[in-house]
């Protein structure tokens, strides 16, 4: 006697789990513009890589002979795929069924997601899209209640304890391509990287129903977590114009990134020339310390061609930071953008760049810092967002790192903040155009000489005058002469001074791997 009749059972349950919701369901959410969850994974990864992880879990009914009556799959999708070669687990909610909203066995799926990304140390996508728990409860297709245990025994594992363990072992990065709230918005940024699409996406601690009752507020789901919300106040990182596009940046960012903290990123050779020199550089910083310059065109001449990945832009807009290479080795690169409070670092900057320290030493990129600091943000509202606390969590961020740094005084190097661009032992370079201090010109003359300035006749051009006698007075000559740097470069050999400074110090990056651990900061 074989076992045909349950062979049969088992393809009956892959094949129906493949129709998700129902071909009506699928229509309905490629009508939104959206993807399911399937074909997420299938545009993230390499194909015909997909292995799932469950595939026939879910609700099954069966009469009174074991028959198989009907079948709901689990509602959450998860496996282990290759993206550009490298294995990554990827995981999703199924919004064709119940709105995302999980059934027992997609919780549990879910909830797996994370322990598997620990236990096989590979990275973790996730492609979120719907809410956290349901008050309709655990029930079948019939609408029956199923007798289950409530809750979750009191023996078991924190769910966010998994959470963290993930981040601390691997690269995790999540994707919104629809409503998500709850729980899944969690989740969201639990992330390294995060993303959202224009148009179709929103993050939400809980949805306009919710929020109506509870305070009275009548929002819509993008007024309540749009991207003209989170990309503003750092929930998330970056922007897709729609799904493909998000793949595309969820891989982007994998690319520069090891398979875990016990290896070594990836280096890609994409035949940029190591020892390029760009004659734009000599010219980029004006002469007039007033005007402004793309500090963006700046780190594309220098890095690797199209190498440059930008993640947070809208947050803490004076501080760029960025993904990118230099010989085709991996490195964090973070430049001030002086068109956003001349590139003084707010509360939100501070935040911004603490975070990304910290995502270069978890996985051990060496950061390379373009200075241009006028300082801390002044004034009420820097005061009142707590300015001072931040930046220096900031600073301990850079003084706890271990990976190599390279500081470059490009212009401005001023106050408290300037400490936050050089890490332990860094490698310090200087243009012509910099100069630092322990404040910016004006500030300084306008603090000691306040009396002298206001008894002139005319205190305008008193201030212009000993403004421009202490600003001569900040050549970077005498700190290159004096070995307060360690070179004084045409800015036209910064791409190759850099690189064979990585060329230096690559071998110092055996050193960096496994986890990370740091101390209380402020």
């Amino acid at each position: 006697m074989s076992w045909k009749k349950e062979v049969d059972r088992i393809e009956r349950q892959r094949r129906e789990a493949l129709e998700l919701g129902g071909a009506e369901a699928v229509a309905k959410q490629h009508d939104r513009g959206r993807m399911t969850v399937r074909e997420r994974a299938q545009a993230l990864g390499d194909p015909g890589t997909f292995q799932e992880q469950g595939p026939i879990a879910g609700y099954a009914e069966v009469d009174d002979d074991g028959n198989l009556q009907q079948f709901t799959a689990a509602n959450y999708i998860l496996g282990i795929l290759k993206v550009d070669g490298r294995p990554c687990v990827v995981g999703g909610e199924d919004f064709t069924q119940r709105g995302g909203s999980p059934t027992p066995a997609g919780l549990r799926k879910s909830v797996y997601a994370e322990t598997l990304a620990v236990q096989y140390k590979l990275p973790l996508v996730r492609f979120l899209e719907g809410g956290g728990g349901s008050v309709a409860g655990s029930s079948g297709p019939s609408g029956k209640k199923r007798a289950a245990p409530s809750g979750d025994p009191v023996f078991a594992t924190p769910r966010f304890a998994s959470f963290g363990e993930a981040m601390a072992t691997a690269p995790v990065a999540s994707a919104a391509v629809g409503a998500v709230a709850g729980f899944p918005a969690a989740r969201l940024v639990a992330s390294h990287f995060s993303v959202m699409t224009r148009n179709t996406a929103q993050v939400m601690v809980a949805g306009p129903a919710v929020v109506e009752r509870a305070l009275g507020e009548r929002k819509s789901k993008d007024e309540l977590g749009g991207p003209s919300v989170h990309l503003y106040n750092g929930v998330v990182d970056n922007l897709a114009e729609d799904e493909a596009d998000a793949c595309d940046q969820l891989r982007r960012f994998l690319s520069y990134l090891p398979t875990n903290v016990w290896q070594h990123a990836p280096i890609v050779d994409i035949g940029d020339d190591p020892e390029r020199t760009e004659e734009e550089l000599l010219a980029i910083v004006p002469r007039d310390r007033r005007r402004a310059y793309d500090a963006r065109r700046m780190l594309e001449l220098i890095v690797d061609r199209d190498s440059l990945f930008e993640m947070t832009r809208y947050y803490g807009p004076s501080q760029v930071t960025a993904f990118a290479r230099m010989g085709g080795r991996p490195v964090g690169v973070w430049a001030n953008d002086n068109r956003y409070y001349a590139g003084a670092m707010s509360a939100d900057g501070a935040q911004k760049v603490r975070r990304f320290i910290d995502l270069c030493d978890t996985f051990h990129l060496p950061i390379i810092s373009f200075i241009d600091e006028p300082g801390f943000m002044l004034g009420t509202e820097a005061e009142q967002a707590g300015t001072i606390r931040y930046g220096t969590a900031a600073i301990f961020a850079a003084m706890q790192s271990r990976v190599p740094w390279a500081s470059v005084l490009v212009r401005k190097a001023y106050g408290v903040a300037a400490a936050a661009h050089f890490g332990p032992n860094a490698y310090v370079i200087s243009w012509p155009s910099a100069e630092s201090g322990a404040l910016p010109v004006e500030g300084g003359v306008a603090v000691a000489f306040r009396r002298d300035i206001a008894a002139a006749s005319d205190p305008d051009a008193r201030r212009a005058e000993l403004e421009e006698m202490f600003f001569k007075a900040k050549s970077p000559f005498p700190r290159a002469e004096s070995f307060g740097v360690h070179d004084l470069i045409d800015p036209r050999t910064t791409r190759p001074v850099l690189n064979r400074w990585l060329e230096t110090v690559g071998p110092l990056l055996d050193e960096q791997l496994g986890p990370k651990a740091y101390s209380i900061r402020p």
